[in-house]
């Protein structure tokens, strides 16, 4: 008997590798189900309701009176910490603009080293620099003309009378005082602008074909324009047929910047101050046409041929004019 079951031992270690294999595929066929059940058992899979249950203890377990994972004096003191440290961190963030706006004046920049000559800007502005109406078609020039009104409302002389003073032309209106004090400011009245002051034509010329348009120098602060010499503009054509601007009149006089405007002492201490204006009244223009018009400052310190920027001491705009 001990002589048999040796020997079937011995038979069993001497088959080959393909008898294991058959013998192991026999045993598959014999229990398909039985590969896809062991990966399971080992992997220890977990149904949705297991995750959920475990979501559920995680948002709060009430064995341990924990939530998220943390007690309430664990949360008590990271919400504490966070308090403090971003409280701190406000803090010096607040110092620091403090500190910051301590060396800034309110009333002068501290830096003018590199501020550039004055650009400018015309008035009536509604639809861009393109100013195109129709003369036998007031509603096409009408919204022009309330515009320049409403823009003019500050400029009245009586308004100019109550709130500024009468100043000596051709010279700097320069005062004294510190930064703080309120500066006095120099008439510039309405009427100055003759022709296109709209109190004789309301209408500024547009309902002839013969508009009105007013032009400012941008205000920078303690900027004395011209170094002694009022600065004037002239216009011409932009680029075409130069005969399609015959005639362009200016006011006040002959189209300059009083120098008793300037220098100009900032908004908060400076408060009734009123850009001085030049009205250029064009009365000869060629109708039924696109008319690209270039108005130019002119006078010492004045930049007015930088290609990179159409607004610095000059504008450009276009007529078109329709009968």
């Amino acid at each position: 008997m001990d002589r048999n079951t040796s020997t079937s031992g011995m038979e069993g270690q001497l088959r080959s590798p393909s008898q294991k294999v058959e013998n192991k595929h026999e045993e598959t066929v014999q229990n398909p189900d039985r590969e896809k059940d062991e990966p399971k058992a080992d992997m220890g899979s977990k149904t949705w309701a297991d995750l959920a249950g475990e979501m559920k203890i995680f948002l709060w377990n009430p064995e341990e009176r924990t939530c998220l994972g943390r007690t309430a004096k664990s949360w008590g003191l990271i919400l504490l910490f966070y308090i403090i440290f971003y409280t701190c961190l406000a803090g010096m963030f607040a110092f620091c603009l403090y500190v910051m706006l301590l060396t800034l004046s309110p009333y002068t920049p501290r830096f003018r080293d590199r501020v550039s000559p004055p650009g400018v800007m015309i008035r009536p502005y509604l639809n861009g620099f393109t100013i195109a109406f129709n003369v036998s078609q007031p509603n096409t020039w009408q919204p022009y003309v309330d515009s320049m009104h409403h823009f003019l409302a500050a400029y009245d002389d009586k308004v100019q009378e109550e709130k500024n003073i009468e100043c000596v032309p051709g010279q700097y209106f320069i005062q004294g005082g510190s930064d703080s004090e309120e500066k006095k400011a120099c008439q510039f009245k309405r009427s100055l602008l003759q022709n296109c002051s709209g109190i004789e034509d309301p209408t500024f010329g547009y309902s002839k074909g013969q508009p009105c348009i007013l032009l400012k120098m941008n205000r920078i602060i303690g900027y004395r324009p011209g170094a002694g010499v009022p600065v004037s503009v002239d216009c011409k054509v932009q680029k075409g047929n130069e005969s399609h601007l015959r005639s362009v009149d200016f006011y006040p006089g002959n189209g300059t910047f009083d120098l008793m405007y300037y220098p100009y002492y900032g908004k908060f201490t400076h408060v009734n101050y009123t850009s001085p204006l030049v009205a250029m009244h064009f009365t000869d223009v060629q109708k039924n046409y696109l008319v690209p018009i270039q108005c130019s400052l002119n006078g010492k310190g004045i930049i007015n041929d930088l290609n990179s920027d159409r607004f610095l001491g000059r504008i450009i705009f276009t007529l078109s004019i329709g009968k």
